[in-house]
């Protein structure tokens, strides 16, 4: 899960906070989908994906009426670049729920023999779900005459002459029984030896390698030149059919054996699953064999094998019931610790990184794994030149679980954490009760400098398009922007045509890889931030240990920044303290904020420049449940569980997954189980439903 979304327990969110944090993920994923779909640059792996995706889920399963126009859950892809023709598809191309364990995988079986009624087992087919891109290629009379890529679902890039020069797709079929029309869908792929074949050439030739095969496949498929596809060893499988004249198969074993028959080629690890214990047995061995194979899967799609049966099932709002996809755990490798350095970040915070021989874990070349703090060190007792074991999780950067002890050399020695700054030669601290230890130059410090510009510019900041972490650093270096105020003078100092801007402006259109409209974007992205809501000024202030739901709950206290500056300067904690999730700790870091001149400078000069709007806050905090924690438990009649769970929030109740003293009321429901028995055992009051919806009036 990327740093930016805060894991705080879903059940415990406020409406105010489940808004905010469902805004996050939506622009989180969007920018996500465009680096993955359209600039095939993912920088997101795909548990940190997956886990964002189910996040969102729960959020809007608890709070409906929140679900945004933007939302991830009605999206497929990304949009379409420009550069592209487009090619409508008349049926779409929908994409899978995804489950994470055989535990989920036997409640997905059960529910759909519910669905349908029987107990008697159903046939499902057991698919590796290929990493690559997916396609869709239409042919007429046995001739291909157009393919695209899955595009947002409903429209797709025109990639026909492309997909011509991949050699295992038939340009044109004779069979007797091929339809008239029919659109067959699968999946673009490199496998891993063209993959490092292709990486050592592009590195031969000075250019960047791909991250992993399916960035190279999308990277190559995508090309506006065909020749450079053609150039490029790209491999396909086809696994399912879009609009078709004439169906001719009756199930999708039928479908895939027909295809292999017309010429097409389909994954051989297909397997027909008669029972839940095959399927459990096909994932098992997919995954046991997973890394032998030539190419990457991340993990199995099971398919209701019968069309019929099917067709009863049907879909829901962007998947359908009868197929899903199970994902494989993380990957792990062994590979050799070549160094340990020590970064600073944004508040000090000397973290250590380990920087590794490159190794292939899951499709990715790894060669940094974080080490979090010097107690992980001494606790792993990682060394360099120790062997370790490494995972990629939901972490950006993976970690390391462990030392390969007899593979440690004879003269290894442990690792020493620095006690001066690696950048500034500060002293570092560790304070009694902190895992991390920190630099105390202040901003002083560069890296402490460089990163606090980063996050200030950061999406769920200032969120300022253009000053990516790479341009930060060089501006920084340059001297072009050294505090955040910087950022809204840098239009005015761009040199014009007279004489003195020609000697002392900055001239940014003349850099290298800027021109005139990457320039007049970037003003025009830092003009559109000149007015920010009041909980995205606090978090972008970098204020120590207030993240994003910080913020929103002192924007939700204070309402005006003005009110919350004055009372931290004048060091009135009563309020602050008042709040429910804002301990001494954290309080103590947002004074010694407010303590510090040059803070209080750099605040001073963006209010020149920025507008911070006022909170408004909807809350109902006169309502008969404000300020009380309710939990519900049973089934409800008239109300869903998110409707009624929304209700009272909304009225300004806290609403608790558990029952415990601290609860106020208990609202029943049918079937109420071992919540309802324990808040009698407390002594708590308990409604029901209706007497619910009249406090709620």
């Amino acid at each position: 899960m990327p740093a930016s979304i805060r894991m705080k327990d879903v059940l415990d969110l406020t409406e105010l906070e489940a808004k905010a944090e469902l805004e996050n993920i939506a622009l989180e994923m969007a920018k996500a989908d465009i680096a993955y779909y359209q600039n095939d640059d993912p920088y997101l792996t795909d548990a940190a994906y997956d886990a964002l995706k189910l996040r969102n889920e729960q959020i809007e399963a608890r709070f409906p009426h929140l679900v945004r126009a933007d939302s991830p859950s009605k999206k497929i892809g990304a949009p379409l670049q420009s550069d592209f023709k487009k090619i409508a598809l008349k049926v779409p191309m929908l994409s899978l729920a995804d489950i994470f364990s055989v535990e989920e995988l036997k409640e997905f079986v059960s529910s759909v023999r519910r669905f349908l009624n029987t107990d008697e087992n159903i046939d499902f087919t057991s698919e590796p779900k290929m990493d690559g891109l997916s396609f869709n290629a239409r042919y007429e009379h046995g001739k291909l005459v157009s393919a695209s890529t899955r595009g947002d679902g409903k429209t797709g890039e025109d990639i026909t002459e492309n997909i011509k020069t991949i050699e295992r797709l038939p340009h044109l079929v004779t069979a007797p029984d091929f339809p008239d029309m029919i659109e067959l869908r699968g999946e673009v792929y490199m496998s891993k030896a063209d993959f490092f074949a292709l990486n050592e050439l592009q590195i031969s030739q000075n250019k960047k390698p791909f991250a992993n095969p399916r960035n190279a496949a999308a990277g190559s498929l995508r090309q506006l030149d065909p020749n450079i596809t053609k150039s490029r060893k790209l491999s396909l499988l086809v696994y399912t059919w879009g609009e078709v004249s004439n169906i001719l198969w009756h199930s999708q074993a039928e479908f895939l054996q027909k295809v292999k028959e017309w010429g097409f080629p389909v994954n051989p690890y297909n397997k027909l699953c008669h029972s839940v214990d095959e399927i459990v047995q096909s994932f098992e061995n997919l995954q046991q064999t997973r890394a032998d194979l030539p190419y990457d899967i991340d993990g199995i799609v099971y398919k209701v094998n019968d069309l019929a049966l099917q067709q009863r099932l049907g879909f829901l709002t962007r998947t359908p019931r009868w197929a899903i996809a199970h994902k494989f755990e993380a990957e792990k490798a062994v590979t050799k610790v070549l160094n340990i350095r020590v970064q600073v970040g944004r508040t000090g915070a000397l973290t250590p990184v380990a920087d590794l021989e490159p190794i292939n874990v899951g499709g990715v070349m790894v060669s940094h794994a974080t080490l979090h703090n010097e107690d992980e060190i001494k606790r792993k007792d990682i060394r360099i030149h120790d062997y370790v074991t490494i995972q990629r999780a939901g972490d950006v950067i993976p970690q390391v679980l462990g030392v390969v002890i007899e593979k440690r050399p004879a003269d290894s020695k442990e690792f020493i954490f620095p006690t001066v700054c690696p950048e500034c030669g500060a002293h570092a601290i560790r304070e009694e009760d902190e895992a991390v230890r920190r630099c105390t130059g202040g901003l002083s410090c560069p890296a402490q400098a460089i990163e606090r510009l980063k996050h200030f510019v950061s999406r769920e900041a200032f969120n300022i398009e253009g000053l990516g972490a790479k341009i930060i650093e060089d501006f920084f270096k340059e001297k072009i922007i050294s505090r955040p105020d910087d950022i809204f003078t840098l239009e005015e100092r761009n040199g014009g045509d007279d004489l003195f801007s020609l000697v002392q402006g900055l001239h940014l259109e003349q850099r290298e890889g800027w021109g005139e409209k990457s320039v007049q974007n970037l003003f025009k992205s830092i003009r559109d931030k000149r007015r920010i809501s009041l909980p995205r000024f606090i978090y972008a202030l970098g204020i120590r240990q207030v993240g994003i739901a910080t913020a929103l709950l002192i924007a939700k206290n204070y309402a005006d920044f003005d009110l919350f500056a004055n009372a931290m300067k004048a060091e009135d904690l009563s309020k602050l303290l008042s709040i429910d999730g804002i301990g001494e700790a954290m309080a103590r870091d947002i004074i010694e904020f407010f303590k510090e001149p040059h803070n209080l400078q750099i605040i001073s000069n963006l209010r020149k420049y920025v507008n911070i709007e006022p909170f408004v806050d909807t809350t109902d905090y006169h309502s008969k449940i404000a300020g009380k924690t309710l939990v519900f438990t049973g089934t409800l009649e008239t109300l869903t569980r998110a409707e009624a769970k929304a209700k009272a929030s909304a009225m300004g109740a806290k609403v608790a997954g558990s029952v415990s003293s601290q609860t106020d009321f208990v609202v029943v429901g049918k079937d109420a189980g071992s919540k309802a028995k324990k808040a009698s055992e407390l002594g708590i009051q308990t409604l029901t439903e209706s007497e619910f919806l009249e406090l709620v009036k």
